[in-house]
């Protein structure tokens, strides 16, 4: 077994510093998110949830059947999904938001030679979606994977004020078999009861 050990240090150290970007304009009212659509192989209808943390510093989205498998016996096209989910963030007046920060985890097991990608990126309704992060593994691989998309607080694309916006969020998960009879498989869902993917907010204050 081989872990990622920097990316999950990383990932560590970002999960444990608890000040994201305008901390001291974090709305007091709580924030909600509804999901709006759901698209996509990896996140049929109902299986995707939403939740938002009580100090509205994130939210996250738990998949209950996002997994992709390669080799033997499985369906052909199993060894890609993706999933695209619309949510709206119903933000108090006179305060708007950005995503700092993407964490996206789950179990991944990889034979000899066998590769596996996950793929995200996240805009607003109305603009471009051109910043795709992708992450890439090799095998031999077989434990708990933990990836962290940041944003430069410079470079934090924030919703218009006084505009409801959808927040477009776009995933994929991709393995290879490998070696001849071999089997791959990778889950981003809560059958472990591990693998949930957060979204840290920046707020500020809208003039």
């Amino acid at each position: 077994m081989r872990i990622a050990t920097a990316a999950a240090g990383m990932a560590l150290l970002l999960l444990t510093s608890s000040a994201p970007a305008y901390a001291s304009s974090i709305p007091s009212e709580r924030v909600t998110v509804d999901v709006v659509t759901v698209n996509g192989s990896g996140c049929k209808q109902g299986t995707a949830s939403v939740y938002v943390s009580p100090d509205n510093t994130w939210f996250k989205i738990t998949y209950r059947d996002y997994y992709v498998v390669a080799g033997n016996e499985a369906p052909p096209t199993d060894f890609r999904k993706n999933c695209q989910i619309a949510v709206r963030v119903n933000t108090p007046q006179g305060f708007s938001y950005g995503i700092s920060r993407a964490d996206y985890k789950g179990f991944l097991y990889l034979p000899e030679r066998a590769t596996a990608l996950q793929r995200a990126n996240y805009y607003f309704q109305g603009q471009p979606a051109n910043d795709i992060r992708d992450h890439r593994f090799t095998g031999p691989y077989g434990d708990y994977w933990h990836n962290t998309d940041e944003t430069e607080f410079a470079k934090i694309v924030y919703a218009p004020c006084g505009e409801q916006r959808n927040l477009n969020i776009n995933t994929e998960l991709r393995v290879t078999r490998g070696s001849e009879g071999a089997t791959s498989f990778m889950t981003m869902d809560s059958s472990r009861g591990e693998e949930e993917t957060f979204y840290h907010f920046s707020w500020k204050n809208c003039d």
